[in-house]
This record gives C-alpha cells, structure tokens and sequence, in this order.
C-alpha cells in the first residue's frame, strides 16, 4: 500500500540519524517505544529530539520546538508514524499539521492498533505528503520489543548466557567467574541497560551473589528480579542493596516467613503466588508496563522459560576454553527434545567476534 514511492539515500540517512537519537532514551521509556525525530529544510537539519520517556513529549514535539518557526514547509523524518490518538499525551500528528510541515517520512507503520495507519491517513487528508517504510528493518529491530508487547500482550524475553566452546557455564564446582573477557562483559552491561528488568533464579544468586546492575554503561539500572520458590537465599547479598537498583523477588506461599521479613525491610519487593513459572511473571511484568527482559538464569529456569513462550530472543556468548566435566552445568537444561531433527533453530542469526569470544545472537 505504501510501496511506490521515490526514496533517496539522503531519506535513509535522515532516518538513520532518527534512530540514533532514540537510542538515546534506550531502556527508559517503557511501555512507549524508542522514537527519535529530524527537521529537514533545505538540505540541512534545523530541528531534532527524542522521546525520554513516558508522560514527556514525543520525539516530533521537541524536534519541532528546536526547529520553531523554520519547520513551515520543512520534511519531518522520524522512525515510527506519528500518533493520532490522545494517551498520556496530545497527537504528534495535530502538531505536525499546526505547525504546516510539507512532508513526513516515517519508518514505520505503529502496530499499535490506536494508531496503525491512523496518523499517516491523518496527515495525508491535512494535504502533508507521507513517506513510509524508510529503512524499516532497522526501525522494526529497534523497537522489536515494543512490537511484541503489543502484539502479543507480554514482554519480550531474550536469554543470555555465556560458555565455553565445549558448552559449559561453569565448572563441576559452579566457579563460573569469569566465561568471558572483559569486553564481553561489557556489552552485557550495555545490553542491560536497554532492558527494563533481568530475571535469575535462586541457584545464579547462591552461587554468583551478581548485582545484575549496568556498571556505569548508563544511569537507568533494569529492576532486578528472582524466582525463588523455597526462598532459599543468602541473608547477605548484593541484590539486597535497593538504594542501587530496584529487587523484586517471586516466590511460593509458605516459603521462608523470617528472611521474607529481613528482606522487605531492606527495601525488596516479595510477590507471593501459588505456583511460581516464568509465565506468570512475565504476566506480572506485563501488567507494570515493561516491555524488554533479560533473562540470565541458569539452564533449568532457561529450558522452563523457553518451553512456556517466555523468549524470543538468545545471545549467546562463546568463549574459546575448554573445561570439561560430565557434571558441569550447561545454559540450557531439559526441554524433552529426543532427536536432533526436534532441536530449536535460530533465524535472523547475526556474529560477531569481540576479542576471543564470539556472540551469536538470534531469534527463536
């Protein structure tokens, strides 16, 4: 339906340029989706912005603001169609024709059924020329999280873990610091930081005691979350710290009533159900309006979460060790899969090597 249409590679760059503006706000505008917005007039940009966060201006508003005046007749560039529904906050596209702009070029139709089409047909009847599916690969991986929540109505789960090439996460002794080098690590740490929480289960605490935190890659830290039926946890440990990030902590009724105590006085929150899965807190997660979760768990919480639709996603980070050990724990543990022809297939797979280590990333 919008095919036919005349892009230049000044189009694609603009809305490259689009992309990289919202990425700025990475992680910190959930349940919104990462917008960024260009002014063009004349071959130059006269007015850029992003969308921080929820309840604040969209990425078209503050790019109007900064081009004021100059943005009569100018080519509005930005990465997802502008809304024409009134949420938190008024429609761009009532903005964008009050402020008389010749042209929009969009990367992308916006799944959420509110708008879909909506804005651009809005646009299009105030006599604006529309422009969609600029580089709209790029702008559907940006936002692929918030596409899945909306289609799906729950976050979207990717499963990160790191081994060795012999596919191990640890030793028969679970010492498992560290699989990877250092720079590996830290794009684990920029990983989280787009994130809106991370999800371990009780053993990662026990054995690791990690902070789950984005060691200084940005200021937005992912709420940090547990499964634990039992509660079964070290009464000292980093997790505990919630003046550094948020913890919550899933567990099952008549679980551990004197450490539950100790906790929540320390500030962690203690969600009780009768039958703890990752469904249901990906539901939970859901209905506090997150939309990206990393799951770092070991191979038992990892096969579970894969077996009830929680993921999407796998980064897996391969080191080039060996340890060996008929014992040693593997990333993911029994999903009932008895032959070789029944194994799960990676698509859409992209690698890259940072130092020795390699990252395969791919959807399931």
């Amino acid at each position: 339906m919008y095919k036919e249409q005349k892009v230049s590679e000044f189009d694609a760059q603009m809305m490259r340029k689009c992309l990289q503006l919202a990425q700025g706000a990475a992680g910190k505008t959930s349940p919104n989706p990462l917008v960024g917005s260009v002014i063009v007039k004349d071959g130059k940009i006269i007015g850029e912005g992003f969308h921080p966060g929820v309840g604040q201006p969209h990425a078209e508003v503050f790019a109007l603001r900064d081009a004021g005046e100059q943005a009569q007749g100018a080519t509005v560039y930005v990465n997802l169609e502008p809304c024409n529904h009134y949420g938190r906050t008024p429609p761009c596209s009532d903005a964008l024709i009050k402020a008389k702009v010749a042209k929009v070029v969009t990367g992308m139709v916006d799944p959420d059924p509110r708008v879909s089409g909506g804005g651009i047909k809005k646009l299009r009847d105030a006599g604006i020329e529309v422009i969609v599916s600029i580089e709209e690969a790029a702008c559907r991986q940006l936002n692929e999280a918030f596409i899945h929540r909306i289609q799906h109505q729950q976050p979207f789960g990717i499963l990160k873990y790191a081994m060795t090439l012999d596919g191990k996460i640890a030793s028969t002794t679970g010492h498992s610091a560290w699989v990877t080098g250092t720079a590996a690590r830290h794009l684990v740490h920029q990983v989280r930081s787009t994130c809106d929480a991370v999800i371990i289960g009780g053993n990662t605490v026990r054995k690791d005691n990690p902070n789950l935190t984005t060691h200084g890659v940005s200021a937005h830290q992912p709420l940090r979350v547990i499964m634990s039926r039992s509660l079964d946890l070290p009464r000292e440990c980093n997790l505990w710290q919630t003046d550094i990030a948020p913890t919550t902590i899933f567990t099952e009724f008549d679980s551990n009533s004197t450490l539950k105590k100790e906790l929540i006085n320390k500030g962690v929150v203690i969600i009780t159900v009768a039958a703890l899965s990752p469904k249901m807190v990906m539901e939970y997660l859901y209905q506090q309006e997150l939309s990206k979760v990393l799951w770092e768990c070991g191979g038992t919480l990892a096969a579970q979460a894969i077996a009830d639709g929680s993921i999407q996603k796998v980064i897996a980070f391969v080191a080039p060790k060996i340890i060996g050990g008929i014992t040693a724990p593997s990333p993911v543990g029994d999903l009932g899969l008895t032959a070789m022809t029944d194994a799960l297939q990676l698509k859409q797979m992209t690698t890259q090597v940072i130092d020795s280590d390699i990252v395969i990333e791919g959807y399931l």
